[in-house]
């Protein structure tokens, strides 16, 4: 054995026909060589066809004629769930070899590279493809058509509104491109538009035999706010919201539910038949043909406040049978105020008719009619000189409106605010909202009108001024308002007087000002119109004429004599006559 140890094999002997019993004398390069041409050129970063050898869960493996087959992840074929052995597949060539021999081969880059093409010839050719739903997106669903990912719109996937996106995803689908962005590299891909070319058919069959007043059978597509959209079968209607109920329909969902199929009837189209008006509520007679036929004007009636306005509240006493609460009728006061502030929608009221029209279907309530009408019994409740604690509501600039209780108000005139207070505007004296004790003045119940006094509920203290007040009388007082004609002057026994500008100069010649407590000579009294007219300066003025006079006499003597020294004879008689005119105005 140890002699053959080292013994090698010749390298250029052909066992394969020794084998076989072939004597040649063909090289092995020369085999090798023709053994490589009957395979195909293969050069990298090319798309080539091939043939599935193999399918499994986890890769695909190709034949493209090579020395060697290559495998591709079966995550790349998704797309075709139908592929199978022997299909032919184009793939992309990455590397004729990576480290561990293995030919490499992308199907999904073999597709991109080509995709644009086909999408681009799809189009052209209106051409249907198939796509692979991948997932969902924002509006709609991204799908897999040729290695590219393209934009299926919510409104796209079906004629149906589709409400349940996620049972598309993974699904194989039929799909017709409808635009393709170049610059952006955007597909946008429609199933609709494969459905809408069958219906289409249909739906003009459909179109043409459309009659108004039709009765169909349909299935609710769609629910908005302002009404329903029916399917007739390839064709949509609209059921508006106010051709739902007889009755008043905030949410259509409260009729009627998605995919429910209910009959409806044709109320109108257009010339064309593409906007088609649909009716529920027509199918079952009017309510007030059902309206109890005793029912009349002065009846109570029970219902529900379904509508509110300022100006009135609708209340329903029937489906679809409703009657005006206007907001006049809600209560007895002269003063309107907003529907709100009296009722709610959802409320059950009881009221009373006060019109009733059958033909033209309408009715007003009133709720104000079921308590008593304080107005009947004023002069009981209310009579003259009787005195209440009221509400004041509002201001005028002649007087102040107060409310003695709902439906009953008064009016207090601004002049019978105050005895004494020159009220200017009736703010001064009060406020909204704050109660007001008044008496009864007069009672105006035609008119429904109370005049009301506040200053009556204490005796006229003018009487007392009049006696206090008197011309001549002197009175110490506060200024306490300066005007341009004069100064308000409040007297200390009470009450108010005014004072003229040349009336407040004081003895010094200064102006009398604004606060000052000194005296005041009454000059005038007038109890009708309130008025006390003073004088500062006539309580000093009076005192100093006498001894003013006293000192001209002199003066005017002395004068005389003066002039007489340097007179003739004959002026002494005039200077005399003079002297003694003075004398006389001096005693």
């Amino acid at each position: 054995m140890s002699n053959f140890k080292n013994v090698q094999p010749n390298a250029e002997f052909n066992w394969e026909e020794f084998e076989n019993g072939i004597q040649t004398n063909v090289s092995r390069e020369e085999l090798q060589k023709a053994y490589d041409e009957t395979l195909n050129k293969v050069s990298e970063h090319q798309v080539v066809e091939g043939k599935v050898i193999s399918v499994d869960k986890k890769e695909v493996i190709v034949n493209i004629g090579y020395k060697s087959d290559g495998i591709i992840p079966a995550s790349e074929f998704r797309y075709n769930p139908d592929l199978k052995v022997g299909d032919v597949v184009e793939v992309y060539v990455e590397s004729q070899e990576d480290r561990k021999g293995q030919l490499l081969l992308s199907h999904k880059k073999a597709r991109l590279s080509k995709s644009w093409e086909r999408i681009n010839e799809a189009k052209d050719n209106e051409a249907i493809v198939n796509g692979y739903v991948k997932c969902r997106t924002k509006g709609g669903m991204i799908v897999d058509v040729f290695g590219i990912e393209a934009f299926l719109p919510g409104s796209q996937i079906d004629v149906h509104p589709i409400r349940d996106y996620d049972v598309f995803v993974g699904k194989t689908m039929e799909f017709k491109i409808v635009k393709i962005n170049h610059e952006f590299r955007n597909v946008v891909v429609s199933h609709k538009a494969l459905i809408e070319a069958e219906l289409e058919a249909q739906k003009k069959e459909i179109i043409g035999k459309l009659e108004k007043g039709q009765i169909l059978e349909g299935t609710v597509k769609n629910i908005t706010s302002y009404g329903v959209f029916v399917d007739l079968g390839g064709v949509d209607g609209l059921i508006h919201i106010t051709d739902l109920s007889w009755g008043r329909v905030i949410d259509p969902n409260e009729v009627v539910s998605l995919d429910q199929k209910l009959n409806v009837v044709i109320l109108d189209f257009d010339d064309e038949k593409k906007r088609i008006a649909l009716g529920l509520k027509q199918l079952t007679p009017h309510p007030w043909d059902a309206l109890d036929p005793n029912l009349k004007v002065d009846d109570h009636v029970k219902g529900k406040v379904v509508v509110l306005a300022d100006y009135g509240a609708f209340v329903e006493i029937a489906p679809g049978v409703e009657g005006l609460i206007h907001v006049s009728e809600m209560s007895w006061s002269q003063h309107l105020r907003s529907a709100q502030e009296f009722l709610h929608v959802g409320q059950e009221v009881e009221a009373v008719i006060l019109t009733l029209d059958r033909e033209e279907r309408k009715m007003s309530l009133g709720i104000k009619q079921l308590k008593e009408d304080p107005w009947e019994t004023i002069d009981v409740k209310y009579p003259v000189g009787s005195k209440h604690t009221a509400k004041v509501r509002n201001f005028t600039h002649f007087g102040v409106f107060v409310e003695l209780e709902e439906g009953v108000d008064g009016l207090v005139h601004i002049s019978d605010l105050s005895w004494t207070k020159k009220v200017k505007h009736p703010a001064e004296f009060t406020q909204v909202g704050a109660d007001m004790d008044v008496v009864v003045l007069e009672i105006d119940k035609e008119n429904r009108r109370l005049s009301l006094g506040h200053k009556q509920l204490e005796a006229n203290p003018w009487d007392e001024y009049e006696k206090i007040y008197t011309v001549g009388s002197v009175h110490t007082g506060k200024i306490t308002e300066i005007l341009d004609k004069g100064a308000t002057i409040t007297l200390n026994e009470g009450g108010e007087g005014f004072a003229t500008p040349k009336h407040l100069i004081k003895e010094d010649g200064s102006q009398a000002q604004l606060g000052e407590e000194i005296e005041f000579k009454v000059l005038e009294f007038v109890k009708e119109t309130k008025r006390i007219i003073l004088s500062h300066s006539r309580t000093f003025e009076e005192a100093q004429a006498p001894r003013k006079q006293a000192a001209a006499a002199p003066a005017a003597e002395h004068k005389i004599n003066n002039v007489a020294a340097s007179t003739t004879l004959g002026e002494l008689d005039a200077l005399q006559e003079l002297k003694a005119k003075m004398e006389k105005n001096g005693k």
